[in-house]
């Protein structure tokens, strides 16, 4: 199967939130068949739906890979729950979320994934990132993502909530 370009959204606010996304990052790239092609900047949120929590970091990745959506989705999930996630209650608290949000195949609908992510455009800790991921050079020169490009820019959401992360960012060396 020819590489497929997915986009993913991580975030987390339980423990050391730092090194919970730093560890995801690890984990992704371990998965066979996958590069991953840059990272967005993080960003310190608040909490969205369930207010009685913490912030949240989040961050986007953009990443090639070899095999399907379903495929990317197991193993994602497996890294949640090897870092201790727990879907105890819905927006609640979490060490880690892994999200697909985009592939470059377009949409796809399943009982186990829906792309686009259907709460993508509610998000404004998933745009911001989003936004500055896609005009990274790499992924800027991909025709691929126009649609998205102009989808983000037409998105008219507040950065009320948000903070760029101004912490520490170990992932930025996984891509030297």
């Amino acid at each position: 199967m020819h590489p497929c370009q997915f986009l993913l959204g991580l975030g987390g606010n339980l423990g050391d939130r730092v090194h919970h996304i730093n560890q995801a990052i690890l984990e992704i790239k371990q998965i066979p068949g996958l590069v991953i092609l840059d990272i967005s900047e993080a960003v310190d949120s608040d909490p969205v739906g369930y207010k009685d929590q913490g912030n949240f970091l989040n961050i986007c990745l953009a990443v090639s890979y070899k095999k399907d959506g379903l495929s990317l989705l197991s193993e994602i999930q497996a890294i949640e729950q090897k870092g201790g996630r727990a879907r105890t209650i819905k927006d609640g608290p979490r060490t880690i979320d892994i999200d697909i949000l985009f592939s470059e195949m377009g949409p796809e609908e399943s009982s186990r994934l829906t792309l686009p992510h259907p709460r993508w455009r509610e998000r404004s800790f998933v745009i911001i990132p989003l936004r500055q991921l896609l005009h990274a050079p790499i992924i800027a020169k991909e025709k691929t993502w126009d649609w998205l490009r102009t989808e983000v820019e037409r998105l008219n959401r507040s950065d009320a909530g948000l903070r760029l992360w101004q912490g520490p960012t170990p992932w930025k060396t996984i891509l030297r």
